[in-house]
């Protein structure tokens, strides 16, 4: 298991959606739990297969986040980290917001 992980992740904790990328409308409710700018975190009890192509929706305050990702480790029962490949630039900025708030509330929080 390669645990491949670009950056700092953070603490994040919203509601999201996951689908294999060959059947979009076969999403599964999970939390994202941890966020970077270069992929997620993501709880649900039965995750994909390492290396499955995804979409991945993420729900927060009103904002609205969608990527192409894939899934590159699994933590059985528990979730899988995802990597992100395709970003829109609005969702960019969606995430550079989000990241930046983690950061407020960790500076915050020491």
């Amino acid at each position: 298991m390669t645990q491949e992980r670009r950056g700092f992740r953070f603490a994040f904790d919203s509601a999201a959606e996951v689908a294999p990328e060959s059947s979009p409308s076969g999403s599964v409710n999970a939390r994202a739990t941890e966020l970077s700018l270069h992929g997620c975190y993501v709880e649900l009890p039965a995750p994909f297969p390492e290396e499955t192509p995804v979409m991945v929706k993420i729900f927060r305050e009103g904002d609205y986040f969608e990527a192409k990702a894939t899934v590159i480790y699994v933590n059985p029962a528990a979730g899988m980290g995802l990597t992100f490949r395709e970003l829109k630039p609005h969702c960019r900025a969606i995430l550079q917001k989000w990241i930046l708030a983690a950061l407020r509330n960790q500076s915050n929080s020491e």
